[in-house]
């Protein structure tokens, strides 16, 4: 799978007809629910969805192909958990090349179980790598609490 899809809104030309792209989409963020591996990436593609061009749609299809060859992946429950909750968060300063904010995501495990997760960039542009990784601490404390 490609790991951070660098994709733009002015690459490539626009699809004629972009329904099968919001279409696919649509099901990508459907299949999130199972595979928080591809929540980054299906991120990425659902930021186009007003003008989606060929590259994103490329890009989309690459996804499915790693899909694809990887069926038996995503949140399997194992009958002998520990019951403590965990959690783990990281950011991504400035990673958007059009807005230069900063996505940030975390996790929470309830024993060996996935039990929630969320990435999304911030409402802010963060002056610094510190400042993006403590907001994504303090959104990940909220959560849990």
């Amino acid at each position: 799978m490609e790991q951070n899809p660098k994709l733009s809104d002015s690459n490539g030309y626009v699809l004629s007809n972009p329904y099968p792209y919001r279409r696919l989409v649509s099901r990508l963020i459907y299949l999130t629910i199972t595979r928080p591996n591809i929540v980054h990436n299906v991120n990425i593609f659902s930021q186009f969805m007003h003008q989606p061009r060929q590259p994103h749609l490329d890009s989309a299809h690459h996804l499915l192909q790693y899909l694809k060859g990887r069926p038996r992946q995503g949140i399997l429950p194992r009958a002998n958990n520990h019951l403590h909750l965990s959690a783990f968060c990281d950011s991504d300063w400035a990673s958007c090349p059009i807005t230069r904010r900063s996505t940030t995501g975390y996790c929470i495990f309830f024993g060996s179980t996935l039990v929630f997760w969320k990435t999304k960039k911030q409402n802010i542009v963060s002056r610094s790598f510190v400042e993006a990784e403590y907001r994504v601490i303090a959104i990940t404390t909220c959560e849990i609490t």
